[in-house]
């Protein structure tokens, strides 16, 4: 798949995971596989992505997503 295409995939993530925060686990397993594909392609990561993918594997991005009602 293109750069381009995988990018914006991992952005349409970003948007699911912030209009959907209960499902974010879930939707962060897909941004893990987004990344991955990147990598596995030899392709460059945006350096907002990476800092985000190791917060996520911290666990210290749990504090990012409003918690809903």
């Amino acid at each position: 798949m293109a750069f381009e295409a995988l990018k914006a995939q991992v952005y349409m993530t970003l948007n699911e995971i912030a209009a959907r925060p209960e499902d974010r686990h879930i939707l962060q397993e897909t941004l893990r596989e987004k990344l991955s594909e990147l990598r596995a392609l030899g392709l460059p990561l945006p350096e907002d992505l990476v800092r985000l993918e190791a917060e996520l594997e911290e666990g210290a991005a749990d504090g990012i997503y409003p918690k809903r009602p």
